[in-house]
């Protein structure tokens, strides 16, 4: 039985990128539903999340199978050992988009144009990396289309709270996709694939810390403005004391400990979560 080798063809074993995927997509569902979301939404959306995580994953596999071998990060991943065979690998992402299209067909038909924008991104995304400085940026729009599905399925117009979290999120997916791709910068080089953390170069631990610096201090400015409760100003210091670790973290540029700078956002974006959770 391949059961486990599927699991961690879709990173199942490795909740993090679920969580960083999902984040967001709750901002949007809290803040868009007063603080009262449907349990159906939260279902469909979380559901939704960690189904197109999967297909994403095992989508950057199949685009990376020759590469991954390369890098001593992703040398052991089941497609690149051989674990699992092309055809299984289409199969297995054949499966997760099934289930996705399932759930798209309970949400409203004017979210169906945003689900394919996003499959078109996901499927784009993992091929950025040969011919583009920056595929961060193009990572930014995948894992911010889960925002507009949000409103869309709740019939709402893209007011300037859905703008604010979207320009969040991006500012977001750019600092801690260029952490993450700290870890692997050396063998990047080696293979010519491209990312921030080598256009950034020196000034890669500089730019983090505005992208970073600036995001937090537009939930701020948004907080202010709508004027949210005191929970969410506990999570909102809460959220710069993980931010602060993460750029200590950072400062030796050491593969190991950027790496964990790039986890910590994950409770980065369930803490800011656990702020918006009261909003009326």
């Amino acid at each position: 039985m391949k059961g486990g080798v599927y699991l961690r063809l879709a990173r199942f074993h490795k909740p993090v990128g679920i969580l960083l995927l999902w984040a967001p997509t709750a901002w949007a569902l809290w803040l868009s539903n007063r603080g009262h979301p449907s349990i159906k939404l939260i279902l469909i959306f979380f559901l939704g999340t960690c189904l197109m995580r999967a297909a994403g994953c095992i989508v950057n596999d199949i685009a990376d199978r020759h590469i991954d071998l390369h890098v001593k990060r992703t040398e052991a991943r089941p497609l690149t050992t051989g674990e699992v065979t092309m055809p299984e690998a289409l199969g297995a992402l054949f499966f997760f988009l099934l289930c996705a299209w399932f759930l798209l067909l309970q949400l409203p038909y004017a979210c169906f144009p945003y689900a394919i924008a996003a499959l078109v991104v996901t499927v784009i995304y993992p091929f950025c990396k040969r011919f583009m400085r920056a595929p961060q940026l193009v990572l930014g729009i995948a894992f911010s289309m889960g925002l507009p599905m949000v409103y869309v399925a709740r019939g709402l117009a893209f007011d300037g709270v859905f703008w604010t979290l979207c320009l969040i999120n991006f500012l977001w997916i750019v600092a801690y996709d260029t952490q993450y791709a700290m870890v692997d910068r050396e063998d990047d080089k080696r293979i010519g694939v491209q990312s921030t953390a080598i256009l950034f170069a020196e000034w890669d631990k500089v730019i983090i810390g505005l992208l970073l610096a600036m995001m937090h201090l537009i939930w701020l400015v948004l907080a202010i403005n709508l004027l949210f409760n005191d929970y969410f100003f506990i999570a909102w210091f809460v959220g710069l004391l993980i931010l602060t670790a993460q750029y200590r973290l950072i400062a030796n540029r050491d593969p190991r400990e950027c790496l964990q700078a790039f986890l910590l956002n994950a409770w980065y974006g369930m803490v800011m979560w656990a702020g918006v959770l009261g909003i009326e």
